[in-house]
């Protein structure tokens, strides 16, 4: 029916639902489970879910590999979840905060039996939402009857799995002048996803021809040091630095992502600033809380710049990945101008990361 919501539309809810504490039901061959984000989970719902079936655990290989835990399926792990234990437990399961202070949490049965498709596609919705990477999933005979019984969100992977592997459709909503401080020839468009996730913007310098390649940056949206002056990292500096540069040769364009933290959301970064204040370079930080070495989704970027008209780029960049992301997507990349700015005594050791674990060319 026209007004039931597509697969793209149940897959935001669905992500709302995680957001607010809310079980969703998942279903892949003749499987079905409840599945619900760790990070919001609630004593009363977690004795609800026993009531209906056994709980287990998912978490990414990464967090399962600082707890020490095996990993059977790749890249995640299945735990069984211990009748006496509660929210508190599967919390420290999730969140690394107190991993130096209370480091074993064992012993644990993992899961190797069984489809693991489930608890992987419960962990990517849940990092999709910006929460922890850990779900707690129950069984369920008919996923379609649950959904309907509990009024909750039914997800069918078969459905889901191409919606969620491709990259979301940009639309131009507006455009408009804005005179800044780095030119008064800047005009800013604003870009919203098909999927509901978060608006993107191109900051526009000048006029720039179409048909020659762009001064161009793919920038990720960094609060703390975009608005903060933050001193842990170089993004404020290359932020203005950028636009200094496009204004200084007349035309260029600025992609502004909201892809903050790497793609893992404010509250994780801020997550993976604390874990560094206890000694962990920000890889590893991230890895303790589950994620990758970067969440983020560059082909947003090669699909703005084809809707504004640009098919090469002069890149202002000092990552590698990048550069292979647009040639990937066909946006020919002509130039790499390096940007080099903003080093700090704080953020010394960030950079020399960057440049060992991720191969930023510094």
């Amino acid at each position: 029916m026209p007004l039931s919501p597509s697969i793209v539309e149940r897959l935001t809810r669905a992500r709302g639902d995680l957001r607010m504490g809310v079980p969703v039901v998942l279903v892949s061959q003749g499987r079905a489970a409840l599945a619900v984000a760790v990070e919001v989970l609630t004593e009363p719902r977690l004795a609800d879910l026993r009531l209906i079936g056994r709980p287990e655990l998912a978490l990414t290989a990464r967090r399962a590999q600082t707890l020490r835990a095996q990993v059977y399926d790749g890249d995640s792990a299945r735990l069984a979840v211990p009748a006496d234990l509660g929210v508190d437990w599967l919390r420290a399961m999730a969140d690394p905060a107190d991993d130096l202070r209370m480091p074993m949490k064992g012993p644990f049965l993992c899961l190797r039996d069984g489809d693991p498709a489930l608890a992987r596609a419960a962990l990517r919705l849940v990092k999709s939402a910006h929460l922890l990477p850990a779900a707690l999933l129950v069984p369920v005979t008919d996923g379609a009857a649950a959904a309907a019984r509990l009024n909750l969100t039914l997800i069918d992977l078969a459905e889901a799995a191409p919606e969620l592997d491709r990259a979301a459709v940009m639309n131009e909503i507006v455009a408009a002048r804005l005179p800044m401080l780095a030119s008064e020839a800047g005009r800013v468009h604003i870009f919203r996803p098909e999927d509901g996730g978060e608006e993107h913007y191109a900051i526009e310098i000048g006029q720039p021809p179409r048909d020659q390649p762009v001064l161009a940056r793919l920038h990720s949206a960094c609060f703390t040091g975009d608005v903060l002056g933050s001193l842990k990292c170089d993004c404020g500096p290359q932020l203005r630095a950028a636009l200094a540069q496009m204004g200084a040769e007349g035309a260029g364009v600025l992609l502004y992502l909201n892809q903050e933290g790497r793609g893992i959301g404010l509250a994780n970064k801020m997550r993976a600033y604390s874990l560094q204040d206890q000694g962990f370079d920000t890889v590893e930080a991230n890895h303790r809380l589950g994620f990758e070495d970067d969440e983020r989704d560059f082909r947003i970027g090669a699909a703005i710049l084809r809707q504004l008209g640009f098919g090469a780029v002069r890149l202002l960049t000092n990552n590698p990945r990048k550069i292979a992301m647009m040639e990937g997507q066909g946006i020919t990349v002509t130039e790499r101008v390096a940007l080099k700015v903003g080093e700090t005594a704080q953020n010394r050791a960030y950079l020399a990361t960057k440049a060992t674990k991720s191969g930023h060319l510094l």
